[in-house]
């Protein structure tokens, strides 16, 4: 059993989001004068545009879990894109780092989109979502952060390419 479109999504999911946390959700935990102006740009136009009052003005909840991106997932990200490049049914040892990893995501993800659907923004100082549609846009922006997640978990726990014993210890 080889490569699978499972690994290739994996992949660009884990290589996607390397430079996603370096340069955008980092600016929720260092100061801004280390940023390029283009990167201050693209965020503050994101936070207007889509109403992400938590990147516009991060609760300590959300910026401990930005830190535990930063600190425990970054590091991972790395030897995950290698993994799912080369094949997961290679790799059996990542099988539980892979489980511990999506479901530390999933968790933070649930707490993100019930307080995105949940919460009332009126009184924010940084727009928030008015409304259903408002919501469910920023909460389409966050569900793939679930999503594959869950898709690695479930991969991870029932898949036969992490169960099956390898070729080289059958020969």
């Amino acid at each position: 059993m080889g490569w699978r479109i499972l690994d290739f999504l994996f992949f660009v999911y884990f290589g996607s989001h390397i430079p996603i946390s370096l340069f955008f959700d980092s600016q929720v935990l260092f100061p801004k004068y280390l940023y390029p102006k283009s990167l201050l740009s693209m965020m503050e136009w994101y936070t207007k545009e889509l109403r992400d009052p938590m990147m516009a003005d991060p609760p300590s909840w959300f910026r401990s879990f930005c830190l535990c991106e930063l600190f425990l997932q970054l590091p991972f990200f790395f030897p995950a894109a290698y993994v799912y490049w080369k094949g997961a049914a290679g790799n059996k040892w990542f099988r539980i780092p892979a489980i511990v990893y999506s479901t530390h995501v999933a968790t933070t993800v649930i707490a993100i989109e019930y307080y995105i659907m949940m919460t009332d923004f009126s009184q924010s100082l940084h727009p928030g979502p008015r409304d259903l549609r408002e919501r469910m846009w920023l909460g389409v922006i966050y569900f793939p952060y679930l999503l594959i997640p869950v898709l690695i978990l479930l991969d991870s726990l029932f898949s036969s390419v992490w169960h099956e014993p390898s070729k080289k210890k059958m020969k």
